[in-house]
Formats: structure tokens, C-alpha cells, sequence
């Protein structure tokens, strides 16, 4: 049989056969990484506000707690944005007349919100329930960062299901006792107490034996404990589909 294709050719099937599956390795490679990057994720992105508010300055440096402004976040799926009334309880004795705060006194005077831009925003198949999380003893800052040392607002965490699904693997390295789920400081190796509002029953006879008792000062023992203290799920039911697709 005639040989179909010159001598010439060899490279350059050699090429293709051999730089074919290398193309497709960096294009997957680059893809992989382009949709874990901040461009695509959203990561440390600043959103144009109506108003210029600083979590540094409210909460780090003046210490209002997360739940003076977020007033549902214990109790609902949503954590609240606050009312303009939030703001004109202090704004009406104390910079009253700043210039960066007069959409906020118009706010108030016509009774309209102000409208804000949502930063951390889950895709709209996803179920996420702030109060949930709360309750089992996952910090603000586990998703949100140390907003007490960011003056405007940005996303802390990619929010990609392989995030998600690393916290619901694995719990007890993310927990903390419930009164510590709004400090922005804390750490397990600052060790404390166990205090009553650390349990959901602190009357109950398990409860009782550990309030007053110095807590674990490492996260995987302090973890492993709350876990089972707070009735965390297993693994199995945490990483089942229908826990965040409803």
C-alpha cells in the first residue's frame, strides 16, 4: 500500500498526539483557576455603596456588637440590613451634620431605605440559614472575616460549594461556644469558662457539670465537644445535597 502522508509529517503528528492532552491539562488547569479566582469569585471586591460605612470604626474601634445593626440574625435565615433608624439613634446626637451622611438623613426624613449592594450574595438555588449556624456555634467571622478591621465592606470567602462542603466535612474545626459566635477575637487558646449561655439547655444535668469549668484551649477538642454538646449532625446528612439544593 502507497504510503499516504510524506516522512515530513511525523513531527508533526508526534506534536499533535503529544501536545494535544497537554493543551487539554492547561486549559482545564487554567479554567480550574480562573473559577477560584477573585475575578470570578468576587473575593476582596469593594461594591460602590450609597454610603461609606466602616465595620473598623462601628465595630472595632467602638464595639458595637453584630446584633445592634443585624437584629435578626439569631432568629432568621437572613441576617437584617438595618433600618435607617439604626443609624439616627447615634447620628442624631453625634456627627449629625456630616456630609457623608446626608443620604442617610434623607433616608429618614422621606422614610425610604436606603438602598444598599449586596456583597455577599449565594447563588439563588442555594439555602443558607444564618440563624442555623449560629445556633450550632459557627462564628461571623468563619464567613465574613475580621470585618472589625475592614473599613468597607468586601467579600471575605469565595462562597463555593467546595468551601461550604469543607466546613460541613468537617465541623468540629470550625465551632465555638455560643457566646463567643459575634466576638471577632477570640480564640480557642484564650480558653475562659464555660458560661450558661454556651448551651441550649443549661439546666439539664450534662450542662450543669461543665458551667464554671475551664473550656478546651484547642479547637479540635473544643470542637469535638460542641459538636456533640450542640447535636451537629454526622457527616453523611451535612454533605447531602438537599441540606443547601431545596
Amino acid at each position: 500500500m502507497p504510503q499516504i502522508f510524506p516522512k515530513a509529517v511525523n513531527p508533526i503528528a508526534r506534536v499533535v498526539v503529544l501536545g494535544f492532552p497537554l493543551l487539554l491539562g492547561s486549559a482545564g488547569l487554567t479554567g480550574a483557576a480562573f473559577y477560584r479566582s477573585s475575578y470570578a469569585t468576587g473575593v476582596d471586591e469593594i461594591l460602590p455603596q450609597p454610603v461609606a460605612f466602616s465595620h473598623a470604626h462601628h465595630v472595632g474601634q467602638l464595639g458595637i456588637d453584630c446584633r445592634y445593626c443585624h437584629t435578626s440574625v439569631e432568629h432568621s435565615s437572613s441576617a437584617n440590613i438595618p433600618p435607617t433608624k439604626t443609624c439616627m439613634n447615634c447620628h442624631q446626637q453625634i456627627w449629625q451634620g456630616a456630609d457623608m451622611l446626608a443620604p442617610v438623613r434623607e433616608s429618614y426624613r422621606r422614610d425610604q431605605p436606603i438602598e444598599w449592594n449586596r456583597v455577599h450574595n449565594v447563588p439563588h438555588y442555594v439555602y443558607f440559614n444564618h440563624s442555623i449556624h449560629i445556633a450550632k456555634g459557627v462564628g461571623c467571622v468563619e464567613c465574613h472575616g475580621r470585618v472589625d478591621q475592614v473599613n468597607l465592606t468586601k467579600q471575605h470567602a469565595t462562597l463555593l460549594m467546595e468551601w461550604c462542603i469543607d466546613c460541613h466535612r468537617q465541623p468540629e474545626n470550625f465551632l465555638r461556644p455560643r457566646s463567643e459566635v459575634f466576638s471577632m477575637t477570640w480564640t480557642p487558646a484564650k480558653g475562659g469558662v464555660w458560661k450558661p449561655e454556651d448551651f441550649f439547655h443549661p439546666e439539664s444535668e450534662a450542662a450543669q457539670k461543665l458551667i464554671g469549668q475551664p473550656r478546651p484551649t484547642t479547637q479540635r477538642e473544643l470542637g469535638e465537644l460542641l459538636k456533640e454538646q450542640y447535636k451537629v449532625r454526622d457527616k453523611v446528612t451535612l454533605t447531602n445535597c438537599s441540606m443547601c439544593h431545596r
